[in-house]
């Protein structure tokens, strides 16, 4: 059974969510009280429409409440962002992703209901610094504010080592989820304790900032 999902504010945030749902075939309502912006939208959602979404009867006309998942991606105006988010959670929608313009807006979104707060802008920096700091990061995703899963390829260290040798859990904390075969493209999830370690390996590692700061540091970087 297909999803629903309503992205709320069609700016550059909202419209590459529009696109990604749409694309992956989900029914998406998409919503913004531009012309300009809803019109680009015709043929990419299930529904494009022109409304002002912090208008409670506005919402209830669009039939908002049958929707899965709503997202609120409205861009500057962060009272409008505060008061859908609001009402949406009073029309009982099970869950409401809401984009936060700052550190205060996100406190005010958790405070009011919100399902789950995002910072793009600030997230993406912090995926960026990541990949900065070390050339052996290759992807980097935040769980929550201090843990993560990351992407490694494996340094010289690591190769013709199996992750019973390593024992990175008991040493660093972290877990090893997955390899993925610098050989062949193969991915093993869940591997065994006697898995060897080829050059070329990416491990996908989860575990706090932290133990995964270390465990990089001491036996991935560059040599």
């Amino acid at each position: 059974m297909k999803r629903e999902f309503a992205v709320i504010g069609l700016g550059r945030f909202g419209g590459s969510v529009c696109r990604e749902l749409s694309a992956e075939g989900m029914d998406v309502l998409a919503i913004d009280t531009m012309e300009s912006k809803v019109s680009q939208f015709r043929n990419i959602a299930s529904h494009a429409v022109i409304a002002d979404a912090t208008d409670e009867r506005v919402l209830k006309e669009l039939g908002i409440r049958n929707i899965d998942h709503v997202i609120v991606a409205i861009g500057e105006d962060i009272q409008a962002s505060i008061l859908t988010t609001l009402m949406l959670k009073e029309l009982g929608i099970k869950k409401v992703t809401a984009k936060a313009q700052n550190d205060y807006h996100e406190k005010v979104l958790n405070k009011i209901g919100a399902d789950q707060v995002i910072h793009p802008e600030r997230d993406m920096g912090r995926k960026i610094a990541h990949s900065i700091i070390s050339n052996n990061i290759l992807d980097h995703l935040e769980l929550s504010d201090d843990h993560s899963i990351v992407e490694i390829k494996a340094g010289k260290k690591l190769v013709n080592q199996t992750l019973v040798d390593l024992d990175i859990r008991a040493n660093y904390g972290c877990n090893v989820v997955a390899i993925k075969s610098g050989q062949t493209d193969e991915i093993n999830v869940s591997p065994m304790a006697d898995e060897m370690i080829h050059d070329g390996d990416i491990l996908v590692i989860i575990g706090a900032d932290k133990d995964i700061s270390r465990f990089e540091k001491q036996l991935i970087a560059d040599e």
